[in-house]
């Protein structure tokens, strides 16, 4: 692409006159372009919530490594939440200690990004720092929980034990998920436990649950310990007739 249409690009991209889509389509094309003039500009659209989307993902698939380690640091929350999901997508290592620590950030959005971010990982390598974050609980905690499961990993059956103790909602029920998935028959008695003593509906109000209905843990223990129970019958020898 001449430089000149660069710049055309560019012109269009930040002209205020223009539509939303009309800047958008102007950003959009300047997708892959990886000269440090295109990358410095879209650098500065991050600030802009208009091209924040389309800015970010363009330095991403530019490669801007830099530009967005350091927009990890914008006082703009929404800043730092797109550069948190678009650093996940070059499934470094050395990048992953940065969204651990923006998996933690004050802001909720930027936190979840950062967990979409790491989602983007195929490489165990990331699962040490998932399971740090999944110790911690809560909707992000469970988030990291629910990521960790897919590498099957005795590591995070341990945490999701730890979880099953606590008393937030949100916490046993991504823990017996996983329990679901990865535990054993050791799991049965405290699952037993909690089907026959959490039998009342509970409100999913203040939790981080939105609209869902009540929840019924002892159903979810049941449902938990079907699973454990299935795949334990599954695995004992069998003795044709």
């Amino acid at each position: 692409m001449p430089f000149i249409l660069w710049l055309a690009l560019m012109g269009r991209m930040t002209d205020p006159k223009l539509t939303v889509a009309q800047r958008n389509d102007a950003c959009f094309e300047l997708r892959g372009v990886q000269a440090p003039v295109v990358l410095s500009e879209m650098r500065r659209a991050l600030a802009d919530p208009v091209l924040r989307a389309c800015a970010g993902t363009n330095l991403r698939t530019g490669g801007a490594v830099e530009e967005l380690k350091s927009a990890l640091d914008n006082e703009d929350f929404e800043v730092r939440a797109i550069a948190a999901r678009e650093v996940g997508g070059f499934e470094r290592p050395d990048l992953l200690p940065l969204l651990r620590g923006a998996a933690r950030d004050r802001q909720l959005v930027v936190a979840a990004n950062a967990i979409e971010g790491m989602a983007n990982y195929r490489d165990p390598v990331v699962l040490p720092f998932l399971l740090d974050i999944a110790k911690d609980g809560g909707l992000i905690g469970t988030a990291a929980l629910n990521r960790a499961r897919v590498f099957h990993d005795p590591r995070v059956i341990e945490i999701a034990r730890e979880l099953l103790k606590k008393a937030d909602v949100s916490d046993r029920l991504a823990a017996m998920v996983a329990i679901g998935d990865l535990g054993d028959t050791t799991d049965l008695p405290a699952l037993r436990e909690i089907a026959a003593k959490e039998t009342e509906l509970v409100s999913s109000k203040g939790r981080g649950f939105g609209l869902m209905p009540a929840i019924s843990l002892s159903h979810a223990a049941q449902t938990t310990i079907e699973k454990i129970e299935a795949r334990a019958s599954e695995s004992l020898p069998r003795f044709d007739e």
